[in-house]
């Protein structure tokens, strides 16, 4: 019997990662909501399932898992009928790993994070625009990726895309997403937006994000 329960709450974009997950899956799920902002993460019952205070946690019967990352290469490994969102073929494997420390390392880090850490959480209103470079770079770097691929390990959907789409799909609050100047970026999101669990899993998260920063009016530095 599968008894999940997910905490994370829906703006966020590695939470939003794993719906896409459970929901490819088609597993049931219990979701707790955490207020980050509230600082819910920091609770003592939260500190004693994750020490790391950060959302997502997945509890699997009395196990707790964190790291979006790891909770879906872990979904697909246990739960997958099949191997298609994270293949076992080394080669595959690895291309759809690269992904997702590129999700974890720049897109999250050097770009979601760094901004969202100070604007958020601090207050402030000038970010420096160097984190401006940083996102455009991001943009750059997947509209290569795509080269002769329609998705972002190869041919077919993997995790990967579930995790990039999350925060690709979150980084137009930042900095404008130029459809004309990445094609191939547009038509993967283009893709990803026809899932039919897409909207309830990541659409909704994605604008209530999307309307949190606008309501900062952080401006970056001239």
């Amino acid at each position: 019997m599968v008894n999940l329960t997910l905490y994370g709450l829906d703006p966020s974009p590695p939470v939003r990662a794993v719906k896409l997950t459970l929901a490819a899956l088609n597993l049931a799920y219990k979701y707790i909501n955490i207020s980050v902002l509230d600082r819910d993460q920091l609770s003592g019952e939260y500190l004693r399932k994750n020490p790391q205070h950060t959302v997502p946690t997945l509890e699997d019967d009395g196990h707790y898992l964190w790291d979006s990352h790891a909770i879906n290469a872990y979904l697909v490994s246990k739960y997958g009928r099949t191997d298609s969102l994270y293949p076992r073929d080394l080669l595959q494997r690895a291309l759809v790993d690269q992904r997702l420390h590129f999700d974890s390392g720049v897109v999250f880090a050097n770009g979601i994070r760094s901004i969202i850490q100070p604007v958020l959480f601090l207050g402030r209103k000038i970010v420096p625009q160097e984190r401006r470079e940083a996102i455009s770079e991001i943009y750059d770097f997947i509209e290569t990726f795509l080269q002769g691929q329609d998705f972002m390990a190869g041919s077919h959907l993997t995790i990967a895309d579930f995790s990039l789409i999350s925060s690709v799909s979150s980084l137009p609050a930042f900095v404008y997403f130029d459809p004309v100047k990445y094609p191939k970026v547009d038509a993967w999101i283009r893709k990803m937006e026809k899932l039919p669990y897409y909207e309830e899993a990541n659409g909704k998260g994605a604008r209530i994000f999307a309307a949190s920063i606008k309501k900062t009016k952080f401006t970056f530095e001239k």
